[in-house]
């Protein structure tokens, strides 16, 4: 072999090293690529999950907020109707108690007040046997209403006459003093 054909070998072999290391080179660059390709995605991918879960847990915040806010109204809404309930108690009991101041002054309409209450209360207890409580300055009212009360209340229970005993040795408190009196104390 010459000096051209050995040169011509070796360049021959020079070409061939340098096409594998090119081959090579172009192998390890699309790996690379791959690699960063899917190292960016996995990458992008974890941004988008903690992004979301960022945005799960304000929304949640956010929604108990609103819970809290709505809860705080509807409890203030619920205090406001139950001040205004209130309101219309107190009124309607310190009509009743100015009601029952005039009913007082009249001795027959007190007394039609009292059979009323306890046809009212035997009515509600349906008992055959009521031991019944009264102011003592009510006491002598009481008896005169009595029978009539009874009447009555067996016309409308359709059941036979209690056995109604008025309690004489525990009496209903009287009231404090007499602006507060609800009925004669003669």
């Amino acid at each position: 072999m010459n000096d051209a054909d050995v040169g011509k070998q070796i360049q021959q072999m020079v070409r061939f090293i340098l096409q594998e290391a090119e081959e090579k080179a172009s192998e390890i660059s699309v790996a690379a690529e791959e690699e960063f390709n899917i190292e960016k995605l996995q990458l992008v991918e974890s941004e988008k999950r903690r992004i979301r879960q960022d945005y799960e847990r304000k929304e949640k915040q956010v929604n108990v907020g609103r819970k809290i806010e709505y809860s705080t109204q509807l409890n203030a809404a619920r205090i406001k109707v139950l001040h205004a309930q209130d309101v219309v108690v107190v009124e309607m009991k310190e009509d009743a108690g100015k009601g029952l101041l005039r009913v007082t002054k009249d001795v027959n309409a007190y007394r039609k007040v009292l059979r009323g209450l306890i046809v009212q209360s035997l009515l509600r207890l349906r008992e055959p046997s009521v031991v019944l409580r009264c102011r003592e300055a009510d006491r002598g009212h009481v008896e005169l209403v009595l029978d009539a009360a009874k009447k009555e209340y067996a016309e409308k229970a359709k059941v036979n006459l209690p056995r109604i005993l008025i309690d004489g040795r525990v009496y209903l408190p009287p009231l404090k003093n007499a602006r507060d009196a609800h009925g004669p104390s003669w």
